[in-house]
């Protein structure tokens, strides 16, 4: 019997409702993924949940488990600041971006209320950003993964700070124990190849979890361009600008057989998506409705060596 293909689950995607940010529709993701035979998704646009339920009912139709997240820019600070003296604005900077998902409806509940909070407090702070204390209060039923490139870990050890950087894992780990993953991705960029045997060593010495993504914002590498010219248009920038965000050509929506040869030094970071999207049981609380998932679930394939934890079931099992 031919030996079954390593699987892959995307768990940080964004689509348009990134604002200014990502370029692909809801319907395209579904039908990337389906085209790919995708078991799961999950979504994660920056900072919202704006597409939570046209992207819960689209892939629930189309027999995919849709797993609700965002992308949430986060500040270590102990508060944010508000009105510095004078009465000018003190703009509270995240330190990064990490990813959370909705492993359940408290989950998803408090993922509403991180974004909710956020988006008031930037009328005050000048900016979209959640504090540690916020996600600590707020972090049940909640799965986090680190933020890979623009995530704070990378972004202290590509400062050179690792003390930093294990800082803040740390303080990571307190929050969510066994719910955090470490995040690699591999899109040939210099800083993540300095950073991922450090990320590894940390992973490994903390006794946490890796996990693969590739954090696509468009269809295919010929998007790019396209992209680029996006980003430029969000902020204010150029194209010819050097000193400003860039993504890669390979932030596109990769194939499981190309994620798969990507990480194949590293299957364990390969089936950590799939343990993830198991672990994610969200059903009623984004208004998807039960029978559609029930009738496509039928079609959903998960790879039988495979075990949930916290007594998850599979979305095939919901009665």
């Amino acid at each position: 019997m031919a030996e079954q293909a390593q699987p892959f689950v995307h768990l940080k995607v964004h689509s348009a409702y990134s604002l200014l940010e990502g370029a692909l529709t809801i319907q395209k993701l579904a039908a990337l993924a389906r085209a790919d035979g995708a078991p799961a998704l999950a979504l994660t646009d920056s900072n919202n949940l704006f597409g939570a339920l046209e992207f819960s009912e689209t892939l629930s139709e189309a027999g995919i488990q849709p797993i609700v997240g965002l992308t949430l820019s986060l500040t270590f600070a102990a508060e944010r600041e508000t009105a510095a003296p004078g009465g000018e604005l003190n703009r509270t900077r995240a330190d990064g971006r990490i990813a959370l998902l909705a492993k359940d409806a408290d989950g998803y509940a408090n993922l509403m209320r991180l974004s909710t909070e956020a988006y008031f407090a930037a009328s005050e702070t000048g900016e979209v950003v959640s504090s540690i204390a916020d996600l600590a209060a707020r972090a049940e039923g909640l799965i986090a993964l680190t933020g890979g490139l623009e995530g704070p870990i990378d972004t202290a050890l590509a400062d050179g700070n690792p003390e930093l950087a294990r800082t803040r894992i740390e303080a990571l780990h307190a929050i969510f124990g066994d719910r955090l993953y470490v995040e690699l991705q591999r899109h040939g960029l210099p800083q993540q190849r300095a950073v991922e045997p450090l990320l590894l060593n940390l992973a490994y010495d903390l006794d946490l979890p890796i996990v693969a993504t590739n954090e696509p914002y468009f269809a295919s590498p010929d998007d790019f361009e396209a992209h680029d010219a996006l980003i430029c248009i969000a902020e204010g920038s150029y194209v010819a600008v050097d000193d400003r965000r860039r993504l890669s050509p390979e932030h596109y929506f990769k194939t499981s057989e190309e994620m798969r040869r990507l990480f194949a030094d590293l299957p364990e970071a390969l089936d950590n998506t799939i343990e993830i999207a198991r672990r994610c049981n969200l059903v009623d609380a984004v208004a998807c409705p039960r029978r559609r998932i029930r009738r496509d679930a039928q079609r959903i394939r998960w790879p039988q060596f495979f075990k949930a934890r916290d007594g998850a079931v599979d979305v095939a099992d919901v009665e």
